[in-house]
């Protein structure tokens, strides 16, 4: 997202932050009467409410192309925007949800698809905040980034879960079958919701983006790391600190293992990559050498 969609985002999910935090996402709230964003009470159910409210109000965006270009429309008066979702989405939703997407649809948004796709965001940082009022936000950024590697090296999985010609309800059952009971609550909401609800994405690349989210929230980067073997603590520690300093904050480490790099690390940061590894340096010799 760039210009006014960043904006408005940044402002959404600050006010979803402030709402939750201060409720230790998890007060009651009943009808909906006022909005979490504008300083009402969040949901009953708190964040996970809040997260699968959010994400059924993407869907309704995504299927209804007028309605979206209403909301996302910078012509129309932004109280007549607000009024328009108050009709739509009336008692249907809590309060917390309705004060969200009033607040959401009257910010300006760059593009039409942006609005919807904030939406997303605002869902996916529900649960991630959930989750850390649990003490499981950083469990919830490794589960992502570990389902997705598992998803992206199984190609028969992988053709599953993105296959357009396959019910939702299969393949909610295949995550089912694969992470209930070994990864944290948010993580298989996530996922679930990813598979149902692709947005023309592949498994592994949504769940890349929930991962990226999840590390904006921390303020902190994430490296990808592949190493021939496993990293010790103290590796890990030296790793990070490097990282660190080079790019002037926390750094998430997200490590792989691939014994055909033979030695060394390959670090990815963003779309950056730093070569370190044994195959890498052999390569870039035998580049020198032509």
């Amino acid at each position: 997202m760039q210009g006014a969609s960043r904006e408005a985002l940044a402002q959404a999910s600050a006010g979803v932050e402030r709402a939750l935090s201060a409720s230790g996402g998890a007060a009651s709230g009943g009808a909906a009467t006022g909005g979490a964003a504008s300083g009402g009470a969040p949901p009953a159910g708190g964040a996970a409410r809040l997260s699968d409210e959010l994400f059924a109000v993407v869907g309704m965006l995504d299927e209804q192309v007028a309605l979206r270009r209403a909301l996302s429309d910078p012509a129309i008066d932004a109280d007549r925007k607000a009024a328009l979702v108050e009709s739509v989405l009336g008692s249907h939703v809590s309060a917390s949800t309705l004060g969200v997407v009033r607040d959401v649809v009257r910010s300006r948004w760059s593009r039409m698809r942006d609005l919807a796709d904030g939406v997303e965001q605002l869902a996916v940082l529900a649960r991630l905040i959930g989750a850390d009022h649990d003490g499981q936000a950083d469990e919830v950024e490794d589960e992502l980034f570990r389902f997705a590697r598992i998803v992206e090296s199984r190609p028969t999985l992988r053709e599953a879960l993105a296959n357009r010609n396959l019910p939702a309800s299969n393949k909610v059952a295949v995550v089912h079958a694969l992470l209930d009971g070994k990864v944290t609550p948010a993580t298989l909401a996530l996922a679930v919701q990813l598979v149902s609800h692709p947005r023309d994405r592949k498994p592994e690349e949504g769940l890349a983006e929930y991962g990226e989210i999840a590390a904006r929230r921390n303020r902190r980067s994430i490296a990808r790391v592949t190493a021939a073997a496993a990293l010790t603590n103290e590796q890990r520690a030296r790793l990070r600190a490097a990282l660190a300093q080079l790019y002037g904050r926390d750094v998430h480490l997200q490590v792989e293992l691939d014994p055909q790099i033979v030695g060394g690390l390959v670090v990815q940061v963003g779309d950056e990559v730093i070569d370190g590894s044994v195959a890498g340096r052999l390569a870039d010799a035998r580049q020198r050498l032509r």
